[in-house]
């Protein structure tokens, strides 16, 4: 024959080792070309599917499938059959278990199940759903031609798949206190809000609101750009389904940070029941700072800061891993439900992306949630 894998194939090994599971009893252990086929058809796999290089070794796959077949036809249930594929390659990872291994043993991951792996147990631990991954796989399809696809793409189908599941919750995750001056001290007030808007049947929660609360650092700038549609001194905005607020304060501790916003609310401007005509183009997400709980969260990026870490210019794959692909948050503070929820929850922090409770990650006295993608979409935008 022409195909060199059928010239006096080798089909076992000698290996003098003790064994994890069977010890010592055994010496001899079939190769992959040899144990690949005679399980298939033992175990009655119908279609086998490989990769595209092993193309060139169908015709070994056959015959032992079929000599399988003429020699134990008592035990053989089925004929099997190899179908190749190409592998699925991805924008800013690497596909190689080899390399994966590397990743793994060197420490530039956690494990095999660290959600930056493009691994099932990665993905499955970072809380993307089974439903996600096959729309994913139906999108993209299945070709014997080598390609890359966008990761943008990707995550597209994760945030799809989340969209009209995941419960819309507010989550601070880096906080700057806001006292409300004018709000009385022993006032709590219950809002009413939905969990997944537009969606009457998956209902509303009570959030409490009072005189202290918590925004994002990043809500408060003391000189902002005309862009800037958040909170800054003397300006306006709306708290999410709640009320105007206006800054009048900027309080600083002795190194000049700030440390706590002095404002005031406007009564007249209650969502859903505004009287006030008052019209602010900013919306923010807001805590209360009594109610709310303390959680950790781990925002995760990209393995690598190139699109094509496999063919990186300077060598080594690994000079090109992203620095930042985690960033570790131990003072997120989260409105009640979030901290009550069980784990393996999924939901939206409102403007921050999906989150996820792991249960891997749910350990005694500490709430961890992950983040599975953020809200922005650069791959819908690029196919409208």
């Amino acid at each position: 024959s022409g195909n060199l894998n059928l010239r006096d194939p080798v089909i076992y090994r000698i290996l003098h080792a003790h064994h994890h599971r069977t010890g010592d009893r055994w010496r001899i252990y079939p190769m992959y070309d040899f144990d690949h086929p005679f399980s298939d058809a033992l175990e009655g796999v119908t279609h086998s599917f490989c990769s595209i290089e092993y193309s060139d070794h169908r015709p070994l796959y056959d015959w032992i499938v079929d000599n399988a077949l003429e020699l134990m036809p008592e035990v053989i249930r089925c004929r099997s059959r190899q179908t190749e594929f190409a592998r699925l390659n991805m924008t800013y990872t690497v596909m190689s278990k080899r390399k994966l291994r590397r990743l793994v043993e060197e420490g530039y991951v956690s494990g095999w199940d660290d959600p930056r792996m493009p691994t099932i147990a990665g993905l499955r631990r970072r809380g993307v759903t089974p439903a996600a991954i096959a729309d994913f796989q139906e999108r993209v399809g299945v070709a014997r031609a080598e390609s890359v696809v966008d990761l943008s793409l990707f995550e597209h189908s994760i945030r799809n798949d989340l969209e009209d599941k995941a419960y819309r919750m507010m989550a601070v995750l880096e906080p700057l206190k806001v006292v409300i001056t004018n709000w009385p001290e022993d006032k709590t007030e219950l809002l009413k809000l939905e969990n997944l808007p537009g969606n009457e049947s998956a209902g509303a929660r009570q959030v409490p609101f009072g005189r202290e609360l918590y925004i994002e650092r990043e809500d408060f700038m003391d000189d902002p750009p005309k862009s800037y549609h958040r909170l800054a001194p003397d300006r306006e905005v709306r708290l999410k389904g709640a009320y105007i607020i206006r800054c009048e304060e900027a309080v600083r501790d002795a190194g000049g940070e700030v440390i706590e916003l002095r404002c005031v609310y406007d009564p007249a401007t209650k969502s859903g029941q505004d009287i006030s005509g008052k019209k602010v183009k900013g919306v923010i997400h807001w805590v209360s700072a009594p109610h709310s709980a303390r959680i950790t969260v781990r925002l995760y990026d990209t393995l690598f800061t190139k699109e094509s870490p496999d063919h990186d210019e300077e060598g080594d794959f690994t000079g090109s891993i992203n620095p930042g692909s985690l960033v570790i948050l131990t003072d997120a503070a989260v409105e009640p439900a979030v901290a009550q929820a069980p784990a393996g929850s999924r939901f939206q922090f409102l403007r921050k992306g999906y989150f996820y409770y792991a249960p891997e990650d749910a350990k005694e006295g500490q709430i961890i949630y992950s983040r599975i993608v953020s809200l922005k979409d650069s791959w819908a935008k690029a196919s409208r």
